[in-house]
């Protein structure tokens, strides 16, 4: 599968996937059961080898739930960097699917990264990575349109539309499933 999430593409993290796997514990999630609530303390990182997972987010206005984002097999699923401290959860990860997923306490990432200096820099290219692109989202909402967007997202990760609903995939790029389909009539027949 072609990686969803970007930010790990150029770091070598095999090291925090053999952690959780060795001294995280597995945890089993149903669809729609959450991992974290907006809100309450985010505690956990892990790493993904069943299923998917979604951010939601609410909006104070309309009261709508958006997905803020996915983490599919093979990669790491936290409420980063608030699972570091055990601070207020930002967004809720729920499970998208039956999903499989070796979870350890984000404090303790956050202990291995004062170790060494190794280690600390290591978390701050973790970090770095991850604001690189989630200000790359976050520019995409002004420089392109819809169907950039969406174009983008199936170069980047042709399988999302056999892996998650075409509501979900609305609600990531911030447009109704209407408008996705009319993009998808677009590209296939040029109208």
């Amino acid at each position: 599968m072609n990686q969803f999430n970007t930010y790990t593409s150029h770091l070598n993290l095999d090291f925090l996937r053999d952690y959780c796997m060795e001294k995280g514990k597995r945890m089993v999630f149903v669809k729609n059961q959450f991992v974290e609530r907006v809100g309450q303390p985010s505690r956990w990182l892990g790493y993904v080898t069943k299923g998917y997972f979604k951010y939601v987010v609410t909006n104070d206005v309309d009261g709508k739930t958006y997905n803020t984002g996915f983490s599919f097999e093979g990669e790491f699923v936290a409420d980063y960097p608030n699972c570091l401290y055990h601070q207020e959860a930002e967004v809720s990860i729920i499970a998208g699917a039956a999903c499989e997923v070796w979870m350890m306490d984000g404090v303790e990432l956050n202990r291995m990264y004062q170790e060494s200096q190794d280690m600390l820099r290591v978390g701050m290219e973790i970090s770095e990575s991850f604001f690189c692109q989630t200000y790359s989202r976050f520019l995409d909402f002004y420089r392109t349109d819809a169907q950039s967007r969406y174009e983008r997202l199936m170069g980047r990760c042709p399988q999302i539309v056999q892996q998650i609903d075409l509501k979900d995939i609305a609600s990531f790029l911030r447009v109704t499933p209407v408008t996705i389909s009319k993009i998808r009539r677009k590209i296939t027949f040029g109208e």
